[in-house]
C-alpha cells in the first residue's frame, strides 16, 4: 500500500441485516477482535458511533507491556510473568481480578508476537509507573503506540473486506431464547441487525458526565483526556439485559496532562520513562515520577492547584516522538540553558540549576536519595536545549466495567455467562484493580481483544 495509507469507512448501503458476530466499538480492541474472529472464518462487522475511528486508542502514546518476548531478550533483559503479574498486582492495590490478571499477564508475549505476525513490530522498549523493568514495547520509529497500532490494524480491515462502519450508535443488544440474537441501532432512522454473538469494544466512560456524576462526582470539575465518544454505552447497553458492573467508581486519574489550552492533551509516560523529571512552581523535584499514577497525582494535588512542569532535555526528547507533536501545538517551552527555561516558565533558575544537578548526579551515582526512583534514569538533564511541559492532573481511565471472565464472556447479576454477549477492553472491569499502570491499557486491547474474537468462535461452532 504505497504512499500514505487513509481508511475509508463502509458505505452505509451495503449494511447487511445479518453477521456472525456484530462487534461494538473501533478502537484497538474492537479491531483485534475483528480481525481474529475473520481469521477464523467468520464474518464480522464493526459498528463505530463516532465519524473518527480508532476511539481512545489513538490517544495512546507509551506503549504496550508484555513479559517474557524475544524483544526484551533482544536488548538483554530477562523478564518472567511472574514480576509482571506482582508488580500490576501491588500496583492495583491488589485488588485485581486474579482470573484476569493471570489470563493477561501470561498472554501478552503471545499478542505482541500475533502483531508481529501481522507486521506490526513492537521492537523498541520503554518503561511507566509502578514497573522495575522495561517491558513496555514500542515501535522502533518510536511514533506513538496508538495511532501506529489503529493505522495498522485498519490495513488489515481494508485487506479483508471487513465492514467498518461509521455513525452508527446501537441502542439496544436483543436476546431471544435468552440468547444476543442482534442489535437494535439508529442512523437516520432505527434498524435491527440479527447476529449470533455480540462483542463489547466500546471503552470506558472517563468522557461521561452521567456516569461520573453517580460514581465519582468528586471528579466532575477535572478536565478529561477522552475523546467525546467514551461515555460509556457498553456498559448501560449490557446492564440493560443483566449484566454485572465492577468497580464503577475506581477511576483513575493521569498526572501528566497538559490543559492550558482548549483542548486537554495527555503528556504520556514514556516522557518520564526516558528521564523526565517533575519539578513545582519552585522548580524543586516532589514525587518519585515513576511512582503509580495514583501516587503521582496525590503529589501533584497537594502542591495546590498549581500544577507542576515536566523538565527535559533534546536527548530525551528524541527519545519520544511525541513531543514533536506536543511542541507543533504549542505545548512545550523551551531555553538553550537552564536560566532561559527557568524564565520561559517563571522559576527561580539557580533553585531550577540545583534542582537538575542534584537530579544528574542520582543519575551518575544510581542513587536517588531524595525520592528513591530506581527507574527511567538511563539518561541525565545535560543535553541542551532545555524543554518544560506545564502538566497538572486529568480524568484518564476507568478501570471499572462490565464483569467478564477470562474467555471475555460477560457475567449477569448471578454471576452466570450471558450467552452470546462478549466484552473486552474497557468497557470490561477488574483487571487494572484500583489503579492502571501504564502500558497494560493497549495490551488488554490487543490481548482480550484476540481472546474475545477467538472465544466468539468457539461459542458460534458449538
Amino acid at each position: 500500500m504505497a504512499g500514505k495509507f487513509v481508511f475509508e469507512p463502509t458505505n452505509f448501503e451495503e449494511l447487511k441485516n445479518h453477521y456472525d458476530v456484530i462487534i461494538i466499538g473501533s478502537g484497538g480492541t474492537g479491531l483485534t477482535s475483528a480481525i481474529q474472529a475473520y481469521e477464523l472464518g467468520l464474518s464480522p462487522v464493526i459498528l463505530e458511533k463516532m465519524d473518527k475511528i480508532g476511539g481512545n486508542t489513538t490517544r495512546a502514546s507509551s506503549g504496550m507491556n508484555a513479559a517474557e518476548t524475544f524483544v526484551q531478550l533482544n536488548h538483554k533483559i530477562v523478564d518472567s510473568f511472574e514480576d509482571f503479574y506482582q508488580e500490576t498486582f501491588i500496583g492495583g492495590g491488589k485488588k485485581n481480578n486474579p482470573e484476569l490478571l493471570k489470563f493477561f499477564t501470561e498472554h501478552a508475549a503471545l499478542s505482541i508476537d500475533w502483531l508481529a505476525q501481522h507486521d506490526i513490530k513492537l521492537d523498541d522498549l520503554t518503561i511507566t509507573g509502578g514497573m522495575k523493568t522495561m517491558r513496555t514495547h514500542r515501535p522502533s520509529s518510536l511514533a506513538p503506540i496508538g495511532g501506529y497500532l489503529v493505522t495498522e490494524l485498519l490495513k488489515y480491515v481494508a485487506k479483508y473486506k471487513i465492514p467498518l462502519f461509521d455513525k452508527i450508535t446501537v441502542t439496544d443488544l436483543l436476546m431471544k431464547d435468552k440468547k444476543i440474537s442482534g442489535v437494535k441501532a439508529f442512523r437516520d432512522g432505527e434498524f435491527e441487525i440479527k447476529s449470533d454473538a455480540v462483542i463489547l469494544a466500546t471503552g470506558g466512560f472517563g468522557a461521561g458526565k452521567d456516569l461520573l456524576a453517580q460514581y465519582r462526582s468528586d471528579l466532575l470539575k477535572l478536565r478529561t483526556t477522552n475523546q467525546p465518544g467514551a461515555t460509556g454505552d457498553g456498559l448501560k447497553l449490557a446492564q440493560k439485559v443483566g449484566a454485572k458492573l465492577v468497580d464503577m467508581d475506581q477511576v483513575q486519574v493521569h498526572p501528566t496532562v497538559q490543559q492550558d489550552t482548549p483542548h486537554a492533551f495527555l503528556i504520556g509516560e514514556a516522557v518520564r520513562g526516558e528521564g523526565a523529571i517533575l519539578v513545582d512552581n519552585n522548580g524543586k523535584r516532589f514525587v518519585n515520577e515513576l511512582d503509580t499514577r495514583k501516587n503521582v497525582t496525590a503529589a501533584i494535588d497537594n502542591l495546590g492547584g498549581t500544577g507542576a512542569y515536566l523538565i527535559f532535555d533534546r536527548d530525551i526528547r528524541s527519545r519520544v516522538k511525541a513531543i514533536e507533536f506536543y511542541d507543533h501545538v504549542g505545548l512545550v517551552k523551551s531555553g538553550e540553558n537552564l536560566d532561559e527555561l527557568a524564565q520561559a516558565i517563571n522559576v527561580d533558575d539557580q533553585t531550577l540549576q540545583q534542582t537538575v544537578y542534584d537530579w544528574n548526579s542520582a543519575v551518575e551515582s544510581q542513587n536517588d536519595v531524595k525520592f528513591g526512583r530506581t527507574t527511567g534514569m538511563e539518561r541525565n538533564i545535560s543535553d541542551g536545549p532545555f524543554y518544560a511541559i506545564h502538566i497538572a492532573p486529568a480524568v484518564h481511565y476507568t478501570m471499572g466495567g462490565v464483569s467478564i471472565n477470562h474467555k471475555t464472556q460477560v457475567l449477569n447479576t448471578d454471576d452466570k455467562v450471558i450467552a452470546g454477549l462478549f466484552a473486552a477492553g474497557e468497557v470490561s472491569g477488574g483487571l487494572h484493580g484500583n489503579n492502571r499502570i501504564g502500558g497494560n491499557s493497549i495490551a488488554e486491547t490487543v490481548i482480550f481483544g484476540r481472546q474475545a474474537g477467538q472465544q466468539v468462535f468457539k461459542y458460534i461452532e458449538g
